[in-house]
């Protein structure tokens, strides 16, 4: 976990540059057969709108399930979903918040992934955790676009 002051120590926060156009990175974010190919298949996810509830399958051993619900739609600006792990002893409702910026010729993805209670021990450890898939996400992500360019 970082220890960086000027960051939420409950939240994890991560901004990525990407030399891709904002519709492309917009696209990669909302479609689901190209969400499936950098970060998991789901169902239900195709006709996203404010309200809409969707479940990310993930392929782990046994299967695990991520229930999520479309907090906010700002299209090609920002998508914000509720995440909720339904395989997890005691499940938390956290929020993950993604944001699209246009920057120089290319665009500034900005991920936040909130709620976490870093005082008990099992949230802290699912933050730091959630961390690491984040960065392996967005990387994955980056690669994805470079493929698709």
């Amino acid at each position: 976990m970082t220890t960086d002051p000027e960051l939420d120590p409950t939240a994890v926060e991560i901004g990525r540059f990407y030399p891709h156009e904002p519709d492309l990175v917009w696209r990669a974010l909302t479609d689901p057969k190209v969400v499936e190919q950098w970060l998991m298949p789901s169902t239900g996810m195709a006709a996203a709108a404010e309200g809409t509830h969707f479940v990310f399958m993930v392929p782990t051993q046994p299967p695990g399930e991520i229930a999520c619900e479309v907090l906010q739609l700002r299209p090609g600006e920002q998508l914000v979903l509720s995440w909720v792990d339904l395989r997890a002893t005691r499940p938390a409702r956290w929020v993950v918040d993604w944001a699209v910026h246009r920057e120089g010729r290319g665009t500034r993805l900005l991920l936040t992934h909130s709620g976490f209670d870093i005082n008990d021990r099992r949230q802290k450890m699912a933050r730091n955790g959630m961390e690491r898939m984040w960065r392996r996400a967005l990387t994955q992500l980056g690669e994805l676009l470079d493929r698709t360019q």
